[in-house]
């Protein structure tokens, strides 16, 4: 029909405004199809859709401890979806899904005609599946009406290219491991994870329609906080799949009324199992991805998705774990009353001072150049404050100083356990609390090791040719050429009369004995026999070294225990057996690292053990016995520091070397008396109540039931002796016990 043969000018001109818009719309689209609104993807990059991936990190015994992400996802195949999960989401997104290529007309045209016609903002988007994976993939940057237009073009034409590439399982596959839940939560094994606790292939039907249903909003209905709205909209999934005959009346009347049920699990980086075990996994992958790269790879732990199988016993880091909440409660409370309202974190200002210049709000301050009066009126300014107690979090009017002082008084902790044959670490406990003591106790801190130093002492005398039926006299000895240093125990003034076997020094910790078992052996000689089991931070040349005064990290001090236990060989603590691919195709594979060459000999460590043992039944340990009720076969040492700065225990049994400390980050407080910062006292309880959670599991068998090597009848026959014996009548007689004997120290 030609135009100008109309008559009416009416009409023409419509017809003509008709045209002409039909040819815009045209061209527009044109325009958008080619790219002149901003590159559309061709289907050459279609077919290889990429997306982040979170690493997971995984126990020894299989258990997803953390992840490492920017987007917190983990895709996973096709055959892993229920049935009823990819039914639920067409049936509520896309019903129609099957039908069309990419888009659905029917469904634009309806949404169309009541947003634009009706005003009806409640017609929904008229998207399907394949339009809103392509709106993930390729997320909208611009606003504005004429944005939106270009994008729904684009998006449309993106989600035929898909349709023609890809199969319709494909596209589900793609966009429920793409799509966001919120929380930076992507795909839905990671929300199936965090919402239900569970591997989606083991979701119901209510638990898939509430994540499908999330999908409308992911704030809105998120269930964790807005549970009625979020039952709501799951049942308004599950009458969608009634309606579409995917599930029949009398089963969705019964599933709408069951409850919703959460086991939510949030994989924070603060909180959860073994939060510094997995920051120290997460700083070794970080070392590894970067020496993997310089030699061509292309592997990121945040978007990579790579599966990291740890040495981690998952249900002994639990049980450890408890146990250290348990212990440390107690012995905060203990420690905050023995030093009652004298605390020195509390009225001491030098120890005040220097421990708020060494905060980090301080130190922000300081950066800016401000006056000093200036940053502590800043730090004494009060606020409302939530301070973390051991029974609560307490909310008051608290300045960044009153926080300061609050949190420099906890006690702290580091606790590990490796098996000693393979060096491979069980338990980690780097701290009390992750989210406010960051600092790991285990991989960063060197402390003063006390008297766990001293069975290398006695191991040296022993590959030197001292028997351990050998006597020591325990009388205080003033060092001439020491500047009169002169070490004491703390026992009475009538042990200035006794003479100790080694076994019997060694398991009652006597300093004085100690130090002349060094003198005899050697300090040259200890130092090298400490290399040979491990020690690889160089030690002080100086008699002090008997009393361990070196400062050790505690899987340093591990790994030298281990050859007590695994044939005189060191093992080296490790914490990642394997990495892989997301599709679990081996990237690399850990070995254990054990020492070629044996530390010392089969009769020596066998009377070793003997002495460690006796440490445990009749020591300064056996609290293990008598308060503990502990029957295993255990070996161990306990440690005190001067001035109780730190307290140790090393637990041995023949499965398994544990390690603790316990003490203040701030090294100018200590312990208020012996009483309750000894070894003993402060440290072993933690070890006690693990092993006593362990020997309730029967998975433990194989730990807690195992028993040490007999001795040989010579070994045994060498420690049979007398544990003291008395200095002679006429040496007691002219002996004067609070006296000191003077002399030399014979370096050797």
């Amino acid at each position: 029909m030609k135009l100008h043969k109309i008559k009416n000018p009416y009409i023409r001109y419509t017809l003509a405004s008709v045209v002409v818009l039909i040819f815009i719309i045209i061209l527009f689209i044109t325009s958008v199809y080619i790219g002149m609104w901003g590159k559309i993807p061709s289907s050459k990059e279609l077919t290889t859709l990429k997306y982040q991936q979170a690493s997971e990190v995984y126990s020894a015994d299989s258990v997803l401890i953390g992840k490492y992400y920017l987007q917190d996802r983990q895709p996973i195949p096709f055959t892993d979806f229920p049935k009823h999960l990819t039914e639920a989401l067409v049936a509520i997104e896309d019903e129609r899904f099957y039908n069309h290529t990419g888009v659905d007309y029917k469904s634009m045209f309806r949404v169309a005609f009541k947003s634009v016609l009706l005003q009806d903002k409640s017609s929904g988007g008229g998207s399907t599946i394949s339009q809103q994976l392509v709106k993930n993939l390729y997320p909208r940057t611009k606003r504005g009406k004429l944005n939106l237009v270009v994008a729904k073009l684009k998006e449309m034409f993106v989600a035929r290219r898909l349709e023609s590439i890809y199969s319709k399982e494909e596209i589900l596959y793609h966009y429920l491991n793409q799509v966001s839940f919120g929380d930076n939560t992507h795909g839905i094994e990671s929300a199936s994870l965090k919402f239900f606790n569970k591997h989606t292939k083991d979701i119901s039907i209510p638990e898939a329609a509430t994540l499908i249903g999330m999908l409308k909003a992911t704030y809105g209905y998120n269930p964790r906080v807005f549970p009625k709205k979020s039952i709501s909209r799951r049942n308004l999934v599950m009458q969608a799949m009634y309606n579409n005959s995917y599930l029949n009346e009398k089963q969705k009347d019964s599933l709408i009324k069951t409850p919703l049920k959460l086991d939510y699990r949030d994989f924070n980086y603060n909180d959860g199992i073994a939060p510094y075990f997995r920051e120290e996994v997460r700083k070794q992958l970080l070392k590894w991805t970067k020496d993997k790269n310089a030699s061509g790879e292309n592997l990121n732990i945040y978007t990579s998705g790579l599966k990291i199988y740890t040495t981690l016993n998952y249900k002994m880091q639990v049980l450890a774990e408890e146990a250290m909440q348990e212990h440390m409660k107690k012995l905060q409370s203990d420690f905050e009353k023995s030093y009652g309202k004298n605390a020195p974190w509390l009225t001491n200002k030098s120890i005040i001072n220097k421990t708020v210049k060494q905060s980090l709000p301080y130190k922000k301050l300081k950066a800016l150049n401000l006056p000093e009066k200036q940053i502590l009126d800043s730090l004494n300014k009060k606020k409302t404050m939530t301070l973390a107690t051991w029974d609560k979090d307490i909310t008051i009017q608290a300045s960044t100083i009153d926080s300061i002082k609050h949190y420099s008084k906890f006690l702290n902790i580091g606790s590990l356990a490796v098996d000693p044959a393979t060096g491979e670490v069980k338990v980690w406990i780097g701290g009390v609390n992750f989210k406010h003591f960051k600092y790991d106790h285990i991989s960063q801190s060197k402390r003063q090791v006390g008297s766990t130093f001293k069975p290398i002492v006695y191991t040296t005398a022993l590959e030197q040719g001292i028997g351990p039926c050998t006597y020591f006299s325990a009388q205080e000895v003033e060092y001439k050429n020491l500047k009169k240093w002169s070490p004491s125990n703390s026992g009475s003034k009538d042990e200035s009369f006794l003479n100790y076997s080694m076994e019997e020094a060694l398991s009652n910790s006597v300093n004085t004995v100690a130090v002349k078992v060094l003198e005899k052996a050697g300090i040259k000689n200890t130092i090298e026999q400490a290399k040979k089991m491990g020690i690889s931070t160089e030690l002080p040349n100086e008699p002090s070294l008997a009393l361990g005064t070196a400062e050790v990290k505690i899987n340093e001090l591990a790994k030298a225990y281990t050859t007590f236990v695994n044939n005189g060989k060191h093992s080296t603590p490790f914490l990642i057996k394997q990495i892989t691919t997301n599709k679990d195709s081996i990237i690399e594979t850990f070995e254990p690292k054990i020492a070629k060459q044996t530390a010392f000999s089969n009769e020596t460590n066998m009377i070793m053990l003997e002495l460690m043992k006796a440490t445990i039944n009749t020591g300064t340990a056996a609290r293990i016995r008598n308060t503990y009720k502990l029957t295993n076969d255990i070996a161990g040492k306990t440690g005190t520091t001067q001035n109780n700065k730190d307290a140790w225990f090393v637990g041995v049994t023949p499965k398994l070397v544990s390690v603790t400390w316990v003490g203040l980050d701030n090294h100018e407080i200590g312990f208020k008396s012996t009483a309750i910062g000894q070894g003993a006292n402060a440290a072993l309880p933690a070890f006690a109540l693990f092993l006593q959670k362990m020997n309730k599991d029967s998975d433990f068998n194989y730990i807690t039931k195992a028993k040490f090597n007999k001795p040989t009848d010579a070994v045994l026959q060498s420690l049979d002796c007398d544990p003291t014996k008395k200095d002679g009548f006429l040496k007691r007689l002219f002996k004067n016990p609070n006296k000191k004997k003077r002399k030399d120290f014979k370096r050797s």
